[in-house]
């Protein structure tokens, strides 16, 4: 594991982002939003929030879907704010870390099942702590909602692999799903699968690759 290697992928939630399901299902649920837990999954979305992450729905037709479904009075706004209660934050160490890796010659990039409203909106903000932007700190983002299909599937990691020009046995992905991790050994690529802590966290991970430095 580890071997030659010379491109990152970062999955976002999980791994550089933490997360925290509860929330946002207890703040849908004050909405008024019934079944919040079966639409909300841990590594992926189903109903109108799959769609979501796929493209299929805007930002727009997303709120004109569920506003019906919730207390009267609810606004977009509201169901924007109890949907990013899912993203607790991105540690500035991580953000460091990542330039580390990038200063020691890795080439960067994110694989990311996400939407338009938190891409857009709560990541984009958090990104910026250190007074740089999300393209600052990798050389190509790839995310479900413009590809309209989402992890597991092979096709979008063949596309991030095809548009970079990518030597796949070099390239390792760090995902906190398996099944998003097993996908991408099936397509040749290097995959760890990113605990909270322990031997796979993500700073233990990074360590070690900032050891072995880049293969170029």
């Amino acid at each position: 594991m580890m071997d030659n290697v010379r491109n990152i992928i970062f999955d976002l939630g999980g791994v550089v982002i933490d997360l925290d399901r509860k929330r946002a299902i207890e703040a849908l649920s004050r909405l008024g939003l019934e079944h919040a837990a079966a639409l909300l999954g841990e590594y992926e979305q189903k109903g109108p929030f799959l769609m979501l992450e796929t493209g299929e729905l805007s930002a727009a037709e997303l709120y004109d879907t569920l506003l019906p479904q919730c207390n009267p009075g609810t606004t977009a706004t509201d169901i924007q704010n109890a949907f990013e209660k899912f993203l607790v934050g991105i540690p500035v160490d991580r953000l460091r870390t990542i330039r580390a890796l990038r200063d020691a010659g890795y080439n960067l990039f994110v694989l990311s099942n996400t939407n338009p409203i938190m891409f857009n909106h709560w990541i984009d903000e958090k990104f910026r702590q250190e007074g740089k932007t999300v393209n600052d700190y990798f050389d190509g983002i790839v995310v479900s909602f413009q590809e309209r299909t989402c992890k597991p599937d092979p096709t979008i990691f063949n596309n991030l692999v095809k548009r970079y020009n990518l030597d796949a046995a070099a390239t390792i992905l760090l995902d906190d799903s398996e099944a998003n991790c097993k996908s991408a050994r099936s397509v040749g690529l290097q995959a760890i699968q990113v605990k909270s802590a322990g031997d796979d966290s993500f700073m233990a991970i990074c360590e070690r690759l900032l050891e072995k430095g880049s293969a170029k």
